[in-house]
């Protein structure tokens, strides 16, 4: 009896450690509402953008500790895995990825340390080369540290079933590691301030998240942290420029210029679905030969929303080709026709001059092909540009312009839209942009118009039926 009733005591000193330990408090109270989308997101390339101190190592920290014990909460767990933390140096992995995955792995979980540098009794202070866990059911897993200082050839010929950069890496590195969990299915995932810049990772992640199936991301800032005090918040962004701030405190990709549509977010993109028939309005069109053509159709709600519904974006293909593809996802979205059965759009003026062969214009080609094209937009592009912005955020309630997530280029455009010099916007991949600016302002046009009182209609249908001569 006494020994049953020492083992029932061991086994509650156990419970009460296990739930006072720091991996049971992040689980139970300290966990915020981003880190844990992070953890509840099943695809397999995840990455986190985050200010210092937002919580973003946090969440890497803990996801590698649940994978490797077998207790992950939101995916399939296994008796056994392989991983590495990939840190850009050595230093930086002994002083933040390291002594976060110490702090979350309890004593009793480690059956060995191996180290690269200092001492095994106290790896704290050296660098470990990898740990072996003690999986719940009953196998072993290994965490691998590696450096990115290393170079990509020290990433070669492992298996692994996920991979953590802690901060961002090398290109060669990452494509190294994508090849590493291949043959497991296996998965990456990042936590990153993005101080670089437009980098590899702001193309490859950011822009194309919606053209990816396996891509997701998220910002993490100091508000999202519950345990930063608003004062030392406050004090912190007293000391820093504007694109330090946004780097540091919002996790947010800077060029040296700003973002033109810094109102545009996630607020902005919507699940598509089929509207009405009569919200449809018109489709706009920037044209290309060698540059991508970017056509969009646009929708109008009775409140004045704009919806951007469909895209069609390619490069290197000629009017003909263009004009059926317009007209097959026409189809598809029951679009209608004018009285000739044509489909009509706005288009750069540009669209006006001749060809190289110098017979007909681009204009008068889409019209040969069943596309009905107003050329006589206007392309003012500050103002256009001002009237995007007052959709996006307006002054006071929810935004009136939506883009559908399937329009992933124009998505891709809103992102990686800067300000150059002499308060215009720099030249390059603005096709969406373009004709978006072309739509906005012909929509101003038509709303600007003054409505006639009846009193004006009928005073004009006299002064008509007079000039007639039938009174």
């Amino acid at each position: 009896m006494k020994e049953i009733l020492r083992q029932i005591q061991l086994i509650e000193r156990e419970e009460d450690r296990r739930r006072s330990s720091p991996l049971a408090r992040y689980n139970k109270s300290k966990i915020h509402a981003k880190q844990m989308a992070f953890h509840k997101c099943l695809k397999r390339n995840r990455w986190v953008f985050g200010g210092n101190r937002s919580g973003k190592t946090e969440c890497g920290a803990v996801e590698t500790v649940w994978l490797a014990r077998g207790i992950h909460p939101y995916r399939p767990n296994k008796p056994s895995v392989s991983c590495w933390v990939v840190s850009v140096s050595q230093q930086v992995q002994r002083e933040v990825a390291q002594q976060k995955i110490l702090y979350y792995l309890d004593k009793s979980w480690i059956s060995d340390v191996v180290m690269s540098s200092g001492s095994k009794g106290s790896p704290d202070y050296g660098v470990i080369d990898c740990i072996i866990v003690k999986n719940v059911f009953g196998g072993t897993s290994k965490i691998g540290f590696k450096s990115c200082e290393a170079g990509r050839d020290k990433f070669q010929g492992a298996s692994l079933d996920f991979v953590w950069f802690d901060e961002e890496p090398p290109k060669d590195v990452y494509d190294e590691c994508k090849m590493r969990v291949l043959d497991r299915r296996g998965h990456i995932f990042g936590t990153m301030t993005p101080l670089k810049g437009l980098t590899w990772v702001y193309d490859e992640i950011y822009l194309n998240s919606y053209n990816s199936k396996e891509v997701w991301y998220e910002f993490m800032e100091w508000a999202d942290n519950p345990y930063l005090s608003a004062d030392e918040a406050a004090e912190m962004s007293r000391s820093m420029s504007d694109d330090m701030l946004q780097s540091r405190r919002f996790g947010r990709f800077t060029a040296g210029q700003g973002l033109v549509y810094t109102e545009f977010g996630e607020a902005n993109v919507i699940d598509p679905f089929l509207p009405p028939a009569d919200w449809q309005d018109t489709l706009s069109i920037d044209p290309g030969l060698s540059n991508p053509l970017s056509c969009h159709w646009y929708c109008r709600d009775y409140d004045g929303n704009v919806y951007v519904v469909a895209e069609h974006y390619e490069a290197n293909r000629d009017v003909c080709y263009h004009a059926a593809a317009i007209k097959r996802i026409s189809d598809e979205l029951c679009w209608k026709r004018d009285k000739l059965g044509r489909i009509e759009a706005l288009i750069d003026s540009a669209a006006n001059q001749r060809t190289l062969g110098g017979v007909k214009s681009v204009a008068e080609l889409f019209a040969d092909n069943g596309i009905s094209v107003n050329t006589r937009v206007d392309k003012g592009v500050y103002a256009g540009v001002n009237r995007v912005k007052a959709l996006l955020k307006p002054a006071e309630g929810k935004p009136k312009l939506y883009v559908f997530s399937c329009c992933v280029n124009m998505i891709r455009e809103f992102k990686g839209y800067f300000w150059g010099n002499n308060d215009a916007p720099v030249k390059r991949d603005d096709h969406a942009m373009d004709e978006l600016r072309y739509y906005v302002s012909d929509l101003v046009a038509k709303t600007d118009k003054p409505v006639k009182t009846w009193v004006q209609q009928d005073k004009e249908r006299l002064y008509r039926t007079l000039k007639r001569g039938r009174l």
